[in-house]
């Protein structure tokens, strides 16, 4: 009787010696995998993003950039402006950067080069611009123009060569225009959109930086010169943007008129960003940064002198991106 109590007794305790060590390892494996997921979750990414191409996006995306840093502290984004067309060079090269910015779409040349050198291409839209035109503060009588009087003052078939040739009541006075050069993709949509490829004025100074252009016009009376309304937008104090009569009175550029509904539709273009599909599938960051972007595209596009796009359209492009993981 004696035994069997003590086969009963040593029964117990190795069942529960089983159980507990079953339960002990149970938990272990569920930290672990638990520990596995969290960090999966809460991982911070590392390395490097790199952006170049326009001048006009530049805004939006240092903005962008600086606010995905603050998140993700162990990954670099370094954004540049060498402008849209110079921007796709640097591109779609052996090892280029990893998103271009544009102020124009891809052309079929710079799609017929990605595909040569093998690199997928994905298009992001992140905003919408306003072609703005801008003043001296104390140009006082060219605050309002027509839309054909705009494309005249540029057009060298016009031959307004003084204020007073586009209207009699103007100043007497020599017109000094201004825009970017051919880097840039604003050049590339004024010229080819708004002047539909008619020659500019011979004299007209064009510019690489946007800065350069806002502190010549800051400086010249006579001056008048195009860009992105978001370079408009910070720099109130020194300029003052030109009101477009399209045909139904005067509009000045803003980001509720500079929508794809609004009065200042005709002057209204996307701007974008090219994902290079190659280097997001290779490298976490970049992909990370791509749906970073879309999901906070409208609220930093309001920040930066820029009109939001449909939710619907954000969602459609975010879910794209997603399913490159």
């Amino acid at each position: 009787m004696k035994s069997l109590k003590k086969f009963n007794l040593l029964a117990m305790l190795l069942a529960a010696i089983i159980i507990a060590s079953a339960c002990g390892n149970g938990n272990a494996n569920e930290n672990t995998d638990g520990g596995n997921g969290e960090g999966a979750e809460t991982e911070e990414l590392e390395g490097s993003v790199v952006i170049d191409g326009s001048g006009t996006v530049y805004p939006f995306m240092a903005r962008m950039a600086e606010n995905y840093m603050g998140e993700q502290e162990n990954v670099s984004v370094e954004v540049s402006r060498a402008g849209t067309s110079a921007g796709f060079s640097k591109f779609l090269a052996e090892d280029g950067t990893d998103f271009n910015n544009a102020s124009r779409p891809i052309k079929d040349e710079e799609k017929a080069k990605a595909e040569e050198l093998g690199i997928e291409v994905q298009e992001l839209k992140v905003a919408l611009d306003g072609l703005t035109f801008v003043i001296n503060k104390e140009n006082d009588w060219a605050t309002d123009l027509t839309e054909q009087e705009i494309k005249d003052i540029f057009l060298a078939s016009a031959g307004k060569k003084k204020w007073s040739d586009v209207r009699p009541d103007f100043p007497a006075e020599e017109i000094k225009t201004y825009g970017p050069n051919e880097n840039h993709g604003t050049y590339e949509f004024f010229f080819e959109n708004i002047l539909e490829e008619q020659q500019l004025v011979d004299d007209i100074n064009l510019q690489q930086d946007y800065s350069t252009l806002v502190d010549l016009v800051s400086k010249d009376k006579n001056a008048i010169a195009f860009f992105g309304y978001g370079y408009y937008a910070s720099n109130t104090d020194k300029l003052s943007a030109v009101k477009v009569d399209f045909g139904n009175g005067p509009v000045a550029p803003s980001v509720d008129t500079i929508a794809e509904d609004g009065d200042y539709a005709p002057f209204t273009r996307p701007v974008f960003s090219y994902l290079n599909v190659n280097h997001a599938k290779e490298k976490p960051q970049v992909l990370d940064y791509a749906i970073y972007t879309m999901e906070n595209a409208n609220a930093v596009a309001e920040e930066t002198g820029f009109a939001p796009l449909p939710e619907e359209e954000i969602k459609t492009t975010v879910d794209a991106l997603n399913n490159l993981k």
